[in-house]
């Protein structure tokens, strides 16, 4: 089966900043998490794969499609959630569904219904007097309700509470569970996409740092807490960033080059993330 987004050395140029020949591929059936600080190029990454900006090089294929010559086509396969939603401001959440009834081929009202019921989206309220979380709600709803096949989320569970953020990952997480649907995820909550993807890929200053299985990343990586005598026996090469205080070396290692006597607590993503880039600085 092919994969539902391949990206192969994309590059963007922009005064003072540079996409820099990013590479990733998100098969079917899957999430991948896009993380990176604010500034890292995730939003730049997205807005190319819409075709919203142009590639300075590279190719994008979209469900095996290049997406600048099938954008038209493409776009009622994809559902899209940006920070900027472009949902008039006097409208509310009825009207919106009718216009974009009007937009997708696809549009399915009862699917929608039960996702503003679900999300608890008011449905005669204006756009307008909905808080940022429930902007995000409503837009969340639209990107489910045309039988999309990849979903692409560009911050979508800021803004929301605890527990209604909760409820968004449930919904993604069944989305996936048809093997032709796909989501890319981008986010800096990375508790959330901790829990949700089956890929990352850190994006740091333009440069893709990694993009692997999570689950191989928890294999392949760890923490060690350990006196600075027992530190400097260590392979040099395991070492991918550490942390020096008073009371010894927090270090971020690879597990298969640290001796076997030596205890290794499993890594999250956030830690790997930060010290990653703490040591690229």
């Amino acid at each position: 089966m092919m994969n539902a987004l391949e990206i192969r050395n994309l590059t963007k140029k922009y005064p003072g900043f540079t996409l820099d020949h990013i590479n990733l591929v998100l098969p079917y059936g899957c999430i991948m998490g896009l993380i990176g600080e604010n500034g890292a190029g995730k939003t730049t990454t997205i807005k190319l794969i819409l075709d919203a900006v142009r590639r300075d090089e590279g190719t994008i294929t979209i469900l095996g499609k290049d997406n600048r010559d099938n954008l038209k086509l493409l776009k009622e396969d994809i559902g899209v959630v940006m920070d900027e939603m472009g949902i008039s401001e006097c409208l509310n959440a009825k009207q919106t569904g009718n216009i974009m009834k009007a937009t997708f081929k696809n549009w399915d009202c009862r699917v929608y219904s039960e996702l503003l019921q679900k999300l608890s989206v008011p449905t005669e309220k204006k756009f307008k007097e909905f808080s940022k979380g429930m902007k995000m709600k409503l837009s969340i709803a639209i990107a489910l309700s045309h039988h999309a096949k990849l979903l692409i989320l560009d911050e979508a569970a800021s803004g929301l509470d605890p527990v209604v953020r909760d409820e968004v990952l449930d919904i993604l997480s069944e989305f996936t569970r048809e093997e032709d649907h796909a989501i890319l995820f981008s986010s800096h909550i990375v508790s959330d996409l901790e829990k949700l993807c089956d890929y990352i890929a850190f994006l740091h200053k333009g440069k893709l740092m990694l993009c692997e299985e999570k689950d191989l990343l928890m294999e392949k990586y760890g923490m060690i807490h350990c006196s600075k005598e027992k530190f400097s026996e260590l392979d040099y090469s395991a070492i991918l960033g550490k942390k020096v205080s008073p009371y010894g070396i927090e270090a971020m290692v690879l597990r298969d080059r640290v001796p076997s006597d030596m205890d290794i607590s499993p890594v999250d993503i956030e830690q790997l993330f930060v010290f990653m880039v703490k040591e690229e600085k």
